[in-house]
């Protein structure tokens, strides 16, 4: 959603108040804009206000210091994150009022209460945030009449400032524009979003574990439930009814295809598909669904398909009510199923009164192969099951292409599945690259607003060639196309971090675990991305969301055995190695064994993951650096850069277990082989 909108929206450096806000807060920070900036108070706001291509950090630190006042967004996820502590931080340091405003009651750690403790406060949780907005513009236009008090040294260096910006902290803890139509207006803007982007799969350290579902209920300290905004929806796994229940990949795949389908409705937030699959097969109702996952509204529906008919049925619910809005069904060839889902779109939007645009005619059109859409979305639904379903996976979407060039797609899937091979090793990078980039640029010849190929070109430039002049450019193309596809988001984060945008990571993971709450792999991702940055707290509290969502998801025990490792408490590292799945189980092993003095079960451990069919050389490297056995340690990483492994760039710039090597000459010798400074 872009708050403020038209030509009022500012210019970089010329608007009145900065709006400092966590991304699972931006439907509420979106209204702060929209309702200042219907009085006349021009905001700044990422990202709306970050040039495509401009450096996050240098973006924010122009913004704040060109503003009079700092008007902050306060809630759980604002006190927890990093980029709005350093942001409050910069306010306080050029002296600019920040007016908190409040909308619910979750305890601030002290880093933050400390810049606040001065500041103007209102509370919107009591008495909501509509309600409360009146106030906020009385606040801020009286703090704008105040002479602002100079800062001491305020022509500083703007590089510099970006630099302060950009370091990692410690965090100690876990459109209307007329206010005359308030009440109605902003309970519709509250609805528009909370973020611009959708999370879905984490393509690169780790992909989803191939064991099935778990059936029992998240615990209930699960991650707090996000807000519920009433333009947001849900749709759950379509129901087979065909009579051999036979076409479980269909419904599943026509509930993947409606997310896809939806997600280009400007104005509606689409829950990421591993949250909605979430509740596939459990028994549980539609308002606590709604809750859980932060949609006003479920689509539910089922499939049944009969040679080359089909027979589709799509229902519109009220989640909290369970009154339902809107219910149609379809007969059709199965050559028209894409036409179908634009049609339920459409009566979507009518029903939640949206406006819509589906100016894509190539996604829209009748197939000329429906045994090509049927591949489509086998290909889909292997994704997901191991080695053998990737396998199965490329094969259907090459078909996918021979029977249908012209699908764009297809070529997507193709490239993100030659990734995966890459990812989990399976595939020599020298090898796999090629042909995913054979796929982007089919994807870009048939669709040149593909976010998703040009993030997967980023990728090979910067973890293959490092080009990082050229990944950089990528990603701007990818962030420029506005793609609300969740995988373009998780490749775009891991991108903007390789690259060393490190804030624009963070924002992209907070705005997957804004729309897709129950992803474990998106928890996980962050969570991976925080212990990089030596925010331990932080990553401990993600890797164990993950676990509270999926027990049994590959990596996280590993992860946070680490963490614990890492903080010396060895016994309890040992049980998370000991709970995680086989992938990961014996480098973790290896590490704890060696911490606990069984320096053979170590060794044993080492053995058996140097040994399996698949390995990674960079986490070979960290238990030999963790073990003092440098020499072993640089010779693995050799081997990684040789082989361009995924992780080596930003593992060898971040993994704290590597930091017994970064004061050895060798290091710095990685670091100029790869066009890095130190």
């Amino acid at each position: 959603m872009t708050a403020g909108g038209g030509d009022e929206r500012a210019s970089p450096g010329t608007a009145d108040v900065f709006v400092s806000h966590a991304s699972p807060d931006a439907a509420v920070a979106n209204v702060v804009v929209e309702t200042l900036e219907s009085q006349g108070i021009r905001c700044w706001i990422a990202p709306r206000d970050v040039v495509p291509g401009e450096l996050y950090a240098g973006a924010i630190v122009h913004a704040i210091d060109a503003a009079k006042l700092i008007v902050l967004v306060l809630s759980e996820n604002a006190a927890t994150s990093q980029h709005v502590l350093r942001e409050v931080e910069r306010a306080s340091s050029k002296r600019h009022p920040v007016i908190a405003f409040r909308i619910d009651l979750a305890p601030m750690p002290a880093d933050l209460e400390y810049f606040l403790n001065s500041s103007h406060w209102l509370d919107a949780n009591a008495v909501g945030v509509g309600p409360a907005l009146p106030k906020l513009i009385d606040a801020v236009q009286h703090a704008m009449a105040v002479p602002a008090v100079a800062s001491p040294g305020d022509t500083g260096d703007a590089a510099q400032a970006a630099a302060d910006l950009a370091r990692p902290r410690r965090i100690s803890r876990p459109a209307s524009r007329r206010l005359s139509r308030s009440v109605l207006a902003l309970s519709v803007l509250l609805a528009l979003g909370l973020s611009y982007f959708a999370a879905e799969k984490l393509w690169l350290l780790k992909r989803t574990a191939s064991e099935p579902p778990i059936a029992a209920p998240a615990p209930a300290a699960t991650a707090v439930a996000p807000t519920v905004s009433q333009k947001s929806i849900a749709v759950l796994p379509f129901v087979d009814m065909s009579e051999e229940k036979d076409q479980e990949y269909f419904a599943d795949g026509m509930a993947e295809e409606m997310i896809d389908t939806l997600a280009k409705i400007p104005q509606l937030r689409v829950i990421g598909r591993i949250s909605s699959f979430h509740f596939k097969g459990r028994v549980e109702d539609l308002s606590t669904i709604g809750e859980r996952l932060g949609a006003a509204y479920i689509l539910t529906g089922s499939v049944r398909r009969r040679g080359a008919q089909i027979h589709v049925t799509a229902q519109l619910v009220e989640a909290r009510s369970g009154v339902q809005l809107w219910a149609e069904s379809y007969d059709r060839e199965f050559g028209d199923v894409l036409a179908v889902q634009g049609q339920i779109a459409s009566n979507i939007a009518r029903a939640l009164q949206l406006a819509i645009v589906m100016d894509d005619a190539q996604e829209l059109r009748r197939l000329t192969s429906p045994e090509a859409y049927a591949l489509y979305l086998r290909g889909r639904s292997a994704y997901d099951h191991g080695e053998g379903g990737l396998r199965e996976a490329q094969v259907n979407f090459e078909q996918v292409l021979a029977l249908e060039p012209r699908f764009p797609r297809a070529a997507e899937a193709l490239a993100l599945t030659h990734l995966a091979l890459i990812g989990d090793y399976m595939v020599p990078s020298r090898i796999g690259w090629q042909h995913a980039v054979d796929a982007a640029n089919l994807a870009l010849r048939l669709d040149p607003k593909s976010a998703l190929a040009h993030a997967i070109l980023g990728l090979k430039l910067a973890t293959y060639d490092y080009d990082w002049a050229g990944a950089e450019q990528e990603l701007a193309r990818a962030l420029a196309a506005e793609s609300r596809d969740p995988v373009v988001l998780y490749n775009c984060s891991w991108l903007a971090f390789d690259i060393g945008r490190v804030d624009e990571a963070l924002h992209l993971q907070d705005a997957a675990l804004s729309l897709d709450p129950l992803n474990p792999d998106s928890l996980q991702n962050g969570a991976i991305i925080h212990y990089l940055l030596g925010h331990f707290d932080l990553a401990e509290r993600g890797f164990r969301k993950s676990l509270e969502v999926s027990p049994t998801f590959g990596g996280s025990h590993r992860y946070l055995g680490q963490i614990l490792l890492l903080q010396g408490r060895t016994h309890e590292a040992l049980r998370e190695m000991e709970a995680e799945g086989r992938s990961d189980r014996d480098i973790g092993l290896a590490l704890v064994y060696h911490a606990l003095g069984r320096r053979a079960e170590s060794e044993l451990a080492l053995d058996r993951e140097k040994t399996g069919s698949e390995f990674s050389a960079v986490s070979i490297a960290t238990v030999y650096a963790y073990r003092g056995e440098i020499d072993q340690a640089f010779n693995w990483l050799d081997r990684a850069a040789a082989a361009r492994d995924l992780a080596l760039g930003h593992k060898l710039k971040h993994d704290p277990l590597l930091a017994p090597l970064r004061s050895d000459p060798r290091y710095l010798k990685l670091l100029r082989g790869m066009h890095l400074q130190e």
